[in-house]
């Protein structure tokens, strides 16, 4: 009997050891979780205000941009035309280059999100 006996206590013990390890790896992943929503939380919430902070800027300097090279050329039109003309530009390189921004986005956030 103290064979039986040993082998139902050793396998108690195994039994406690796996619940005491499976309630401590899902007390971490939660953790994970929560560590993961919070950075993910506060870089879009950085990004919403240093964005809009930064379109406000980029629209006066474009606007000041504009009036300044109406009175260069004389013509409000033109120089509209010509930030227009710039803006477009921008739009076609950052498409162009738009797998290169991808490659760069998921490199850095993989980077936060797996460490």
């Amino acid at each position: 009997m103290g064979v039986i006996d040993s082998l139902n206590e050793t396998s108690n013990k195994a039994i406690d050891v796996g619940e005491v390890y499976y309630k401590k790896t899902q007390e971490y992943y939660r953790l994970k979780v929560f560590q993961q929503l919070t950075m993910t939380t506060g870089m879009l919430l950085k990004m919403a205000v240093m964005g809009g902070l930064a379109f406000l800027a980029l629209m006066f300097v474009t606007v000041a941009g504009v009036v300044f090279l109406a009175n260069v050329i004389e013509s409000m039109v033109g120089a509209c035309l010509i930030a227009g003309a710039l803006f477009i530009m921008l739009l076609i390189l950052t498409y162009v280059f738009r797998s290169k921004i991808d490659s760069i986005l998921v490199r850095k956030l993989s980077d936060k999100f797996f460490n």
